[in-house]
């Protein structure tokens, strides 16, 4: 495992520092002791010796900020550690204007705001922020000093106050450093402690990440390497050097993709393992320190990616052997289909003259076996035209044969087909239709049969007595057919399923009336419109099943002004 110190970067802070903020007892307790000797020091000087009135306001001024300190106890906040500095650069121009300043009677209050810099300081503001105000802060009782002197004079008294002042200044300002210097060793540990835990971290992790140049020399090293990847090998000869020669076009785009500041991810073989492959991600790194003369660093995250590799190969061999065995399923049942329906037409035929005795009567049983042999060779012929249409969707060969007409016409022979069987079983059939042309650019023998299948299976499952519906209409331009029926409906756990081929709903009565090929032909030729096929129902109370294709060329209203005419009912 190999550990180089990276370039430094900007600072994060982390939740050991935000732990380090400055504690507010030893502050407030700073302040209360500083607000105290001021006290017994004004209150000694003037049982010793009569104080002029300004030199004792001044002496209470400047212990105002301190008994107002007291406050952080209860609360610490950025606002108010900043408030109590400027109250103390206020009360330390205030005394000093009071007492003449440095040739006045307590020259040692001129230090405060340099101690109260120290002791206020908080990263909350700004780190040394409060300093750096503090110390240039000592010019203003400097000032207001010299001004009180050239306007009023220096006020006499005793030098013992003088030297108090000067001794109880150089104990606040010592006590402020010592609190300074608790503080920045108390973050200094935390930060030692931070950076070991981040190094350990890194130094753990399953993974390698690298510091690199553009060129892909690797300039700092963390964490466990891939098999393969030798990390002293990057740090001499680089990236490059160390990825297989067909892959190394791949790796140096990522590394200028990534200089470029776009996220890049590439999978290599280690030159000296082919078998193997890594997993490489980079992005850019912009550090305050991040680029050397102008050229950016890079952040580079390399994992072992063999298994992922495999994985990876064997979907894509079983992928292409599915894709091969669905061709050669769609291939066997186009061709079979074309084989069975010749044949097929005959059987119907022969058997449609049988049935009609075209040539001569025949025995009862016989001209019911011919009816038989008809209803059966044609309920077949319909399965393999709808399996053919599928296979030739399947296999991409359906082609739709657009043409612009009156979407009314195929529709209306759709309901002219379905109607006898209507009829047959006592299921009314109403179908609606606009009382003008509807003008289509569609495939129309798609359209009929796309109506078709929905009304065969309407009238399929709707049982005596019942009704269904067709209803086309155009709206903007999209097309709709909505079939709906009063018949068994479909359960909601069935509906999932419907649309794709040979799925049916329903028990083993009604999934023996069909093959579940009906509305999987549906949903494919709106798809090949560019349409779609929405299907709702309620068990027990019916279907309604909605086809919607973008193939209306004129709006309804325009249509109906240039070729007004009546309803239209089949």
């Amino acid at each position: 495992m190999h550990n180089h110190p990276p370039q430094p970067g900007p600072a994060v802070p982390t939740a050991a520092e935000s732990a380090a903020q400055p504690s507010a007892a030893p502050v407030a307790l700073w302040h209360a002791g500083w607000a105290a000797a001021v006290a017994l020091t004004a209150l000694a000087a003037q049982s010793f010796a009569r104080l002029e009135p300004t030199v004792l306001a001044a002496l209470l001024l400047t212990a105002a900020p301190g008994v107002a300190g007291v406050a952080l106890m209860v609360r610490d906040t950025a606002g108010l550690r900043f408030s109590l500095m400027g109250g103390w650069l206020l009360a330390t121009v205030a005394a000093a204007g009071l007492t003449g300043g440095a040739t006045g009677a307590t020259p040692g209050l001129l230090l405060l705001p340099l101690a109260a810099g120290l002791v206020l300081d908080d990263p909350r503001i700004g780190e040394d922020r409060l300093i750096r105000l503090g110390t240039a802060g000592l010019a203003l009782p400097l000032i207001s000093g010299l001004i009180s002197t050239l306007l009023i004079g220096s006020t006499a008294q005793p030098p013992v106050l003088a030297a108090a002042s000067g001794l109880l200044a150089v104990l606040a300002l010592a006590g402020a450093a010592r609190l300074s210097s608790n503080r920045r060793m108390a973050r200094l540990t935390r930060a030692e402690q931070d950076g070991s835990l981040v190094q350990a971290v890194l130094n753990a992790q399953p993974g390698l990440t690298l510091l690199l140049e553009p060129t892909g020399r690797a300039l700092a090293a963390w964490g466990t390497p891939p098999p393969s990847v030798s990390v002293p090998a990057l740090m001499d000869q680089g990236l490059i050097a160390a990825v297989h020669a067909p892959d190394r076009p791949g790796v140096a785009g990522a590394l200028q993709r990534a200089a470029q500041g776009q996220p890049a991810e590439v999978m290599f073989s280690p030159r000296i393992a082919l078998d193997r492959r890594v997993v490489l991600i980079l992005r850019r790194y912009d550090g305050e320190t991040g680029a050397v003369a102008g050229a950016p660093r890079l952040i580079a995250q390399a994992f072992d990616g063999t298994a992922q590799f495999a994985r990876e190969l064997g979907l894509e061999s079983a992928r292409v052997e599915a894709e091969a065995q669905s061709a050669g399923k769609t291939r066997f049942l186009a061709n079979m289909s074309h084989e069975l329906r010749t044949p097929l037409n005959a059987v119907i035929g022969f058997a449609d003259i049988m049935r009609q005795r075209l040539f001569g009567p025949l025995p009862d049983r016989y001209a019911d076996y011919a009816e038989s042999i008809h209803q059966a060779g044609g309920h077949l012929l319909d399965l393999i035209n709808d399996v053919l249409d599928l296979s030739k969707i399947e296999a991409e060969r359906y082609e739709l044969a657009l043409d612009r007409f009156d979407a009314r016409d195929p529709v209306s022979a759709a309901v002219a087909l379905i109607r006898p069987q209507a009829d047959e079983k006592g299921v009314h059939l109403a179908p609606v239709l606009p009382p003008h042309p509807l003008a289509v650019e569609a495939d129309a023998r798609a359209l009929k049969q796309m109506a078709l299948n929905l009304l065969s299976n309407a009238v399929k499952f709707t049982p005596a007595g019942g009704s269904v519906t067709l209803t086309l209409d155009g709206i903007g331009p999209y097309l709709e057919l909505v079939v709906s029926d009063t018949g068994v409906g479909i359960a909601p756990e069935d509906l999932q399923r419907l649309g794709r081929p040979f799925e049916q709903a329903g028990g083993a009565d009604q999934k023996a009336q069909g093959t579940g090929l009906g509305l999987s032909l549906v949903r494919s030729l709106a798809e090949l419109h560019g349409g779609r096929l929405t299907i709702d129902s309620t068990l027990g109370e019916g279907v309604a099943a909605m086809v919607r294709l973008p193939v209306a060329t004129l709006s309804p209203a325009i249509e109906a002004d240039e070729t007004p005419g009546a309803a239209v009912e089949a």
